[in-house]
């Protein structure tokens, strides 16, 4: 990235949030005018039944900009919520506008991250649709380690798990008893290690083998935009 490119995003922040966990940052059909930048922390994107089942359709990390289709569509059809203690950087759409106007190749990375939210949705759909409950699990926490080790929040095999066992069964569509048993499956299998909210993955090519991961959707690889 240009320096001139890099100032232009830090100069289009008007300001940081600290968020505290369970706090609903975006409302299902709230009208907005800013998007939010994501710098520390984990969060959720959210849809929920009247009956008040939830479903997460995916999480994000650090770097990740959760409403930035917001800025086209000013409002969601989701909530986002913060899973943990998070900082936002906060970016008025004003200021975005300016940014794709003036800086082409700034607006395609940001039209890039959008189709990479979409991949992550189909992919997460495939789990849900055609994975088995140890399959789509693992799936997941393959997912979250390639995420993580791009933004450089890997701590060697392991990284900051916050998820409740609550949520993790609402990302994969199980009850808590059986995302509980699942975990534990995958646990006495020597695959992961998970304590003190943080997981340890202990053997990688066999996590990803029962994943059947294929981190392609990601496009994680280097490429000019």
């Amino acid at each position: 990235m240009a320096p001139e490119e890099e100032r232009a995003i830090r100069n289009a922040v008007s300001e940081t949030r600290e968020i505290r966990a369970d706090q609903v940052l975006v409302r299902s059909g709230q009208m907005l005018d800013e998007s939010l930048l994501l710098l520390r922390g984990w969060l959720a994107r959210s849809k929920d039944l009247p009956g008040g089942e939830r479903q997460f359709t995916e999480l994000h990390v650090p770097g990740d900009f959760p409403d930035l289709h917001g800025f086209t569509l000013k409002r969601l059809d989701h909530d986002v919520l913060a899973l943990s203690d998070c900082t936002i950087a906060v970016v008025p759409h004003e200021r975005l506008r300016e940014i794709t106007e003036r800086y082409p190749r700034l607006a395609r990375i940001y039209w890039m991250s959008t189709n990479i939210d979409a991949a992550i949705h189909r992919e997460w759909a495939l789990s849900l649709g055609r994975r088995s409950a140890i399959a789509r699990m693992a799936h997941v926490f393959c997912e979250l380690y390639e995420r993580l080790h791009m933004v450089g929040a890997m701590q060697g095999d392991s990284y900051e798990f916050p998820l409740t066992q609550r949520e993790l069964a609402e990302c994969l569509g199980l009850t808590v008893v059986h995302a509980n048993r699942t975990v534990q499956e995958i646990r006495r299998r020597n695959l992961i290690g998970l304590a003190n909210r943080r997981l340890t993955i202990l053997d990688r090519d066999r996590l990803k083998g029962l994943a059947e991961f294929d981190p392609s959707y990601l496009y994680l690889e280097r490429r000019p935009i």
